[in-house]
């Protein structure tokens, strides 16, 4: 991309500001591509989770949504947690709450809880074990137990279902509006379209797209399919920054994407960024006894890779 004297302005002091800091700046594969310019690392949750992990920064700055920045503060309860936009949710999270899920588990007694990370702290604390997209299958295969509970996407729930048929998934039934809304009938459409084009699919898609997709990947896993794949072109069914994400590692392939757009994922600007450093805000507080607990379930989830 062309980043104009404002944008550039505006990389040089949050570099600036963030070694002068020993502050890090975590930025997912959806937020807007000049923010990638400032970013210590750029991937999915499960990678964004590791590298929060693992950090010796004393401040990080989360370019994501709220429940990520979650997820770093409970892994790194001694550090400083910021967002740029406090009003950057999630509203998959927002289909679930801590109180129905212990409603809900108690049709199930002794069915454990796969939580998607995709779900605030207080879901996490009274879930057995965190997933990402890219790991869901592993931390269903991890288990046990025949029956399992999966929170808070149906969608994922049925992808990881198919790659695991002797296990039964009880999912509950929520969605990402932005994967939701994609159906067999619109990936036939791009076909007739891009007759050359390999399509990628989100496991947050429904069944029926997951099922005649070419692959089925976290936004990570996307690159690895692109770079290992020696298609030219590839359509994208996930939010659309992503497309921006490989054309910029790959720019020698083209990507088509879905025109439907996470706003609460391009709530953070440059400017946000800067202010956010310049003020320490806006910090992330997780309550101590439900930190603990949610950090058992994502440890576990991190034991496994």
């Amino acid at each position: 991309m062309v980043l104009s004297d404002d944008q550039k302005n505006l990389i040089e002091k949050i570099l600036h500001l963030k070694k002068n800091m020993n502050a890090i700046i975590l930025v997912h594969n959806y937020q807007r591509p000049e923010i990638y310019e400032v970013a210590d690392f750029i991937g999915d949750s499960l990678g964004l989770c590791q590298k929060a992990s693992r950090t010796s920064a004393e401040i990080i700055v989360f370019c994501g949504v709220n429940f990520m920045a979650e997820t770093a503060k409970i892994l790194n309860p001694e550090k400083m947690v910021l967002v740029p936009h406090s009003g950057a949710g999630c509203a998959m999270a927002d289909m679930i709450n801590a109180d129905d899920l212990i409603e809900f588990k108690k049709d199930y007694s002794g069915v454990p809880v796969v939580c998607y990370v995709n779900s605030t702290a207080e879901v996490k604390a009274v879930s057995d074990i965190c997933c990402t997209s890219s790991n869901a299958v592993e931390v269903v295969k991890s288990l046990p137990d025949e029956r399992v509970i999966f929170v808070p996407d149906q969608n994922l729930a049925a992808y990881v279902g198919s790659q695991i048929p002797e296990k039964e998934i009880i999912a509950w039934k929520g969605h990402c509006p932005v994967h939701h809304f994609v159906n067999a009938d619109y990936v036939e459409s791009i076909k007739l379209q891009h007759p050359d084009a390999k399509i990628i699919a989100h496991p947050e898609t429904p069944p029926e797209v997951t099922a005649i997709a070419d692959y089925v990947a976290s936004t990570s896993g996307m690159l690895d399919c692109a770079k290992d794949d020696s298609a030219h072109e590839f359509f994208i069914l996930t939010e659309c920054g992503m497309t921006e994400r490989l054309k910029r590692e790959l720019p020698n392939k083209e990507f088509f994407g879905l025109c439907n757009m996470c706003f609460d994922m391009k709530k953070n600007t440059l400017q946000l960024i800067l202010k956010s450093l310049q003020n320490k805000k806006e910090e992330i507080v997780v309550d101590s006894d439900i930190a603990e607990k949610a950090n058992k379930s994502l440890k576990r989830m991190m034991n496994i890779n």
